[in-house]
């Protein structure tokens, strides 16, 4: 199911995947699995390749252990929905919030953030929207704001230990649209400030 942004971001790693909601496996697995090919992951050949495909993606510490270290400890995969319309509404509002916790050195899933967001501009979600991403009218009535949410993800960053200075993470996108456009513009619309770790991330598509 591509998103707003135009991607299909695919999904998971076997470890955590029963705890994330079934319609963002698919999204979250091509997340990974493009990390490969885009580079981000230097040093990691087709033998990781395999054992990645044997093992639904689930990766062992012992055959991750011979890799060269990577530049984080921990890569964020990230991929907003939001409401959309054709033509397109505006503003835009988020209206899914999730994020992987990738172990650098496993490649395994420690933690899964996800929540869903109520918009409050244009409440009643359009039938090109519910149809783009899965997402019905029943799962974001009654849900936090995006302010809410953005407290809560830095709750959960901070329980995780990501906002410790000496872990070094960064969020991974499939394209700009998430951290470029979609947070600070709806941030911006609202008043809200921007947390500093989003204003960093890997674009898969580059």
């Amino acid at each position: 199911v591509s998103d707003a942004s135009g991607c299909s971001m695919i999904a998971l790693l076997h470890t955590g995947a029963a705890k994330f909601p079934q319609n963002l496996l698919p999204r979250a697995r091509q997340a990974v699995c493009s990390l490969l090919p885009a580079g981000v992951l230097k040093g990691y050949g087709s033998i990781v390749s395999r054992k990645l495909a044997s093992h639904s993606f689930g990766a062992s510490m012992a055959a991750m252990s011979s890799f060269p270290p990577q530049r984080y400890h921990y890569f964020l995969v990230l991929d907003f929905e939001a409401t959309c319309d054709k033509p397109q509404i505006h503003p835009q509002e988020i209206i899914e919030f999730p994020i992987l916790k990738l172990n650098g050195r496993t490649m395994e899933i420690e933690s899964t953030f996800h929540m869903y967001v109520q918009p409050v501009v244009h409440p009643q979600l359009t039938p090109f929207c519910t149809e783009l991403t899965g997402i019905i009218q029943g799962m974001v009535d009654g849900q936090p704001s995006l302010q809410q949410v953005l407290e809560r993800v830095d709750e959960w960053m901070a329980k995780e230990g990501l906002l410790d200075p000496s872990v070094k993470s960064i969020f991974v996108t499939c394209g700009d649209w998430d951290l470029k456009v979609m947070l600070p513009g709806q941030c911006q619309y609202l008043g809200l400030p921007v947390a500093d770790y989003f204003k960093q991330w890997i674009n898969l598509k580059k």
